[in-house]
């Protein structure tokens, strides 16, 4: 089978969105499925929602209009803030968007009568981590200014914690959520039915029955694509982490020194490598690169295989330790962690597939020669 591949195991990936959608609705909290991390990969979509989150949700308008297209009529929401180019084709594709701007909100408005439709917004607000949001202390001020706006629908209050500042969830940052929207109804009478929080970083306070019970919707990605907690470096309780398995086959194998020979520079991204003398070891170069994936977020199977580095059109690995007698043309298969997903997605050049049963990782990988 043609590499660099990755390999997709639907039914885990329902499976980790069953268990987590469980674990949130006992604590009356909905699950929206994050689809950002494989590039809005329609199948994903479809698993997502068959193991019951409420809606799907993504960055990148390219990839909710994929999903669309793959027949997809549950809600959909656009994370990243809009763009002012991208108002018609958010009001169009999507029911619902995340905003922060007062402007962006009001063309919104526009837009929606315009065409007749109908638009819901979330007013991110920030409580700490310092990506996107009004400031908390700023919130009561804008909604006053939204709600004189035509044409769009306030249906809610959202943050996000832990993607920019590493900010972690906590009774208190939530707390001070929880006392935003109880100000929020409290002064302007209206109902503000959806508290929404991101991310997967969350799942730890609703386990713990921790999060104010203000909050009723959490937006997962990680959490269901690979079963993990990377802000707690955690694994999610009855979830698998192996529904993606990366494939790339070996294009050179050699017995060569662990140390360059020569004066040392940067390399082609503007580092300088280090190197330890370990002698000469025998390494393979797989056809991948970091124009394809981000080596950090590569776990070999074969774990007693070592990256060793990178360039753009492939990565050394060592071999010298492994116990399977390699061989040109065969598969090194990876396990992925948040990053190394998110970039393997995005690659045109590795291709996806869907199969039955995905390959055993204690057998030697058989040449493809």
């Amino acid at each position: 089978m043609d590499a660099p591949r990755l390999d997709i195991d639907l039914t885990k990936i329902k499976n980790n969105a069953k268990t987590i959608v469980e674990l949130c609705n006992k604590r009356g909290i909905d699950v929206v499925g994050v689809t950002k991390g494989v590039s809005g990969m329609p199948e994903v979509g479809k698993a997502m929602l068959e193991g019951g989150v409420c809606a799907l949700a993504d960055a990148r308008m390219r990839n909710i209009i994929k999903l669309r297209k793959s027949g997809i009529t549950s809600e959909i929401m656009m994370l990243r803030l809009p763009r002012i180019s991208s108002v018609k084709a958010i009001v169009k594709h999507t029911d619902l968007s995340f905003n922060s701007e007062i402007n962006m909100i009001r063309s919104l408005a526009d837009k929606s009568r315009a065409l007749s439709a109908s638009h819901r917004i979330i007013l991110m607000t920030d409580i700490g981590d310092l990506r996107e949001g009004i400031m908390y202390t700023q919130v009561m001020h804008i909604i006053k200014r939204i709600l004189s706006l035509k044409g769009i629908e306030l249906c809610g209050i959202g943050t996000n914690v832990g993607c920019y500042g590493g900010v972690l969830p906590s009774e208190e940052n939530m707390g001070l959520l929880a006392k935003i929207v109880r100000d929020i109804r409290y002064k302007y009478s209206i109902p503000i039915p959806v508290v929404s929080i991101g991310g997967t970083n969350c799942l730890s306070l609703i386990s713990n029955g921790n999060m104010p019970k203000e909050i009723n919707q959490i937006r997962v990605g990680e959490g269901i694509l690979l079963g993990r907690d990377s802000a707690h470096n955690a694994i999610i309780d009855g979830t698998s982490q192996d529904a993606f398995k990366l494939a790339a086959d070996i294009v050179e194998i050699k017995n060569k020194p662990s140390m360059p020979i020569g004066s040392i520079g940067k390399d082609a991204f503007g580092n300088t490598p280090k190197f330890k003398d370990k002698g000469v070891r025998r390494k393979a170069l797989i056809a991948l690169g970091k124009q394809d994936a981000r080596l950090s977020g590569l776990l070999p199977i074969d774990k007693k295989i070592k990256i060793l580095g990178g360039s753009s059109d492939y990565i050394i690995i060592d071999i010298n330790d492994s116990d399977f007698d390699y061989a040109l043309g065969d598969e090194i298969h990876f396990h992925l962690l948040y990053p190394g997903l998110l970039s393997v997605s995005t690659s045109p050049f590795v291709g996806h597939h869907f199969p039955e049963d995905i390959y055993n990782e204690n057998q030697c990988p058989a040449s493809t020669i």
